[in-house]
């Protein structure tokens, strides 16, 4: 049994033991706090609170916070107020209930003392600022995220660092794999470069309401390769790996340059890397947006630079990219990106999007739109 479901079995059993013995001293019948969703019914109706807030609960994702707000209130009933004591109500109330229900020094004071009781400034600013990082997370894990784009791979479509916000609800929202993580960050904390998450607790993959990804769809998802890889630290200003090169690519890498086998290539660039190789769990590996062409059944060749499904050829975007051969005149200077401009394409060559053919011949890579412009000088073919 993995540490995870121990923690959740452990936690489970002291939440109900407490609530028992604070139900007692509330002088609602005990049995009654075994009972899920009952137990909350019973709650909303000993502290008087309008009956909506027990069916809010039924929400899903948020609805798990709202129980949580009732526990608190709960607490408010028993005189606790103090940051701490709500804190412990949300973080450790397998721990926190059975003191306040089998502790002599802990009463139920009732609605009178939470009618009386008045938060100091300090207080509220504290909770708004709890309530609006719950509520940002919740949003950001179940509603949409927004993204920067890290690289020009969809250039022409996306550019780098444009932003976008991607909607969780088109395919059904993910639950965590490590729900105990610093919140509004991916993998890595900032300035540190530590681990912004802990494994102790690991939910397996699971999706709320999950829809199949549509042929044609542009998809934000982590990219798989990236469970294991490189993390070497930053140099001459450039992360030289991390999610640049994953572990694969880099064994890849050594078969191909130095002609040996896989074993020996992963043998290699272990002894190379040692500890820096590390492992990422599915939601912390690097997210990648593109286009999904294909989907489970279909039948993907490319004929030609032509995209054929189930043998029919496909619709090219109009941003899509393909490379051309342009043939330019002899004794002419190498074709480059300035060359290029005049007429009417926007080349990228850190992308490879000219290539040298041999023979004044080059490889150009262009949109359709591009093409459509194109005003080719004489000379050039």
């Amino acid at each position: 049994m993995s540490i995870g479901w121990i923690i959740f079995i452990v936690a489970t059993i002291g939440w109900h033991i407490g609530m028992y013995g604070m139900f007692k001293k509330a002088s609602i019948t005990p049995w009654k706090a075994l009972v899920p969703f009952y137990n909350t019914w019973c709650m909303v109706e000993k502290m008087n609170l309008p009956k909506m807030w027990f069916f809010l609960q039924l929400i899903p994702v948020a609805g798990q916070f709202i129980t949580i707000w009732i526990t608190i209130k709960l607490v408010e009933h028993f005189g606790r107020f103090g940051f701490w004591h709500h804190a412990a109500t949300v973080l450790l109330p397998f721990l926190y209930f059975p003191y306040l229900g089998y502790s002599k020094n802990e009463k139920y004071a009732g609605e009178l003392v939470v009618k009386n009781y008045k938060k100091s400034a300090s207080r509220e600013w504290i909770d708004a600022a709890a309530f609006a990082v719950v509520a940002a997370t919740i949003i950001r894990t179940f509603v949409f995220e927004a993204y920067t784009i890290p690289t020009p791979s969809e250039e022409k479509t996306l550019l780098v660092n444009d932003y976008l916000f991607v909607s969780k609800w088109t395919y059904g929202p993910r639950i965590p794999n490590t729900p105990l993580a610093m919140p509004f960050v991916h993998h890595t904390m900032p300035f540190v470069a530590a681990k912004s998450y802990v494994e102790w607790i690991h939910i397996p993959y699971t999706r709320w309401f999950a829809s199949p990804v549509q042929r044609n769809d542009a998809v934000v998802f982590n990219f798989p390769a990236n469970d294991t890889l490189i993390n070497d630290p930053v140099v001459d200003g450039e992360q030289q790996f991390g999610s640049q090169t994953t572990y694969y690519q880099e064994i890849r890498n050594e078969m191909e340059q130095g002609h040996i086998s896989e074993q020996k290539a992963r043998d290699d660039v272990w002894n190379r890397y040692g500890d820096m190789i590390i492992e990422r769990p599915v939601d912390k590996r690097e997210n990648f947006i593109k286009r999904c062409v294909g989907i489970a059944g279909d039948t993907i060749q490319v004929v030609n630079g032509n995209l054929l499904i189930d043998g029919k050829p496909q619709e090219y975007f109009p941003q899509a990219q393909r490379y051309y051969r342009i043939t330019t005149p002899p004794n002419t200077p190498e074709l480059d990106k300035e060359m290029l401009e005049p007429m009417g394409i926007h080349a990228r060559p850190e992308q490879r999007d000219i290539q040298p053919f041999g023979n004044n011949t080059f490889l150009v890579n262009i949109t359709n739109e591009e093409k459509k412009h194109l005003t080719i000088p004489s000379g050039y073919t």
